[in-house]
């Protein structure tokens, strides 16, 4: 049996009906992952791990700070309509997510949370259009792509860019989840170099022109970015710029009152 010291008040899955019916709940935390491969080393669910090791951690140290936060379980589903010939990489179509999410938030609406994070750990997650699309009504609702949210230190932690299972991905894993990573008997990575082909068209090479990208063509083993200078203390460094930056976005979220005029 659990017991009460054990529980983790921030983690709405760890909360009996006691601990909710009458309190106070300013901000909900939504950790959104996929399960997909990421290249010869990492787990299938990496970005459902990173989700949930992120928002648990933050949601920890901003309830410890004081803000009325819950985070909810995460969502081990996303996006994967360019990995649809890679095997068992779950896909969930935009709109469905879109609605799904919809539901979510209006019954947190019903529970009177109307500050609402999006925490997304998957690039093939676009939420600014359910922003959009929900903009106007008497909630808040924010998104977070914590892969982005460390653009301008990255490059004094990592050597070499990430896109997907590469150093950063890598090194968050070896630093939390180093059971998963499979590594040779000499502790090297099993991992290719995640090298990427170019495409055809130079206007897509440079930038000038989008496409979704069809990872089965694209990489070799699912890879985009090298993963071999990974280390723990990468990991380490990267959760914590993280995890201060979004706790303390969340305590100040939790202290404002939603009136006429938020978030000016």
């Amino acid at each position: 049996m659990m017991t009460q010291s054990k529980r983790r008040p921030w983690l709405l899955a760890e909360n009996n009906y006691a601990d909710l019916r009458d309190a106070d709940i300013e901000v909900a935390v939504i950790p959104l992952g996929a399960t997909e491969p990421h290249n010869l080393h990492l787990p299938y669910g990496t970005d459902v791990y990173e989700a949930t090791e992120l928002a648990t951690r933050i949601g920890e140290q901003s309830y410890t700070a004081g803000a009325k936060v819950r985070v909810l379980p995460t969502i081990p589903f996303g996006v994967q309509t360019n990995m649809r010939k890679l095997p068992l990489a779950i896909n969930v179509n935009p709109a469905t997510l879109d609605l799904f999410l919809t539901d979510v938030v209006h019954s947190l609406i019903g529970s009177n949370v109307k500050k609402i994070l999006l925490f997304n750990s998957h690039g093939g997650n676009d939420f600014k259009p359910l922003l959009r699309t929900l903009a106007g009504q008497d909630i808040q609702l924010f998104l977070c792509d914590w892969f982005r949210l460390v653009n301008d230190v990255y490059d004094s932690i990592f050597d070499h860019p990430e896109d997907h299972a590469g150093e950063m991905e890598t090194s968050f894993m070896l630093a939390h989840f180093p059971h998963l990573v499979a590594q040779n008997a000499d502790g090297t990575l099993t991992a290719d170099d995640g090298d990427v082909r170019a495409n055809r068209f130079e206007a897509i090479n440079k930038g000038w022109i989008q496409i979704t990208r069809q990872w089965d063509l694209l990489t070799t083993n699912c890879g985009s970015g090298n993963p071999h200078q990974s280390t723990v203390e990468k990991g380490h460094q990267v959760t914590k710029v993280v995890v201060d930056r979004v706790a303390d976005f969340i305590v100040d979220l939790s202290d404002s009152e939603l009136d006429a005029e938020f978030p000016f």
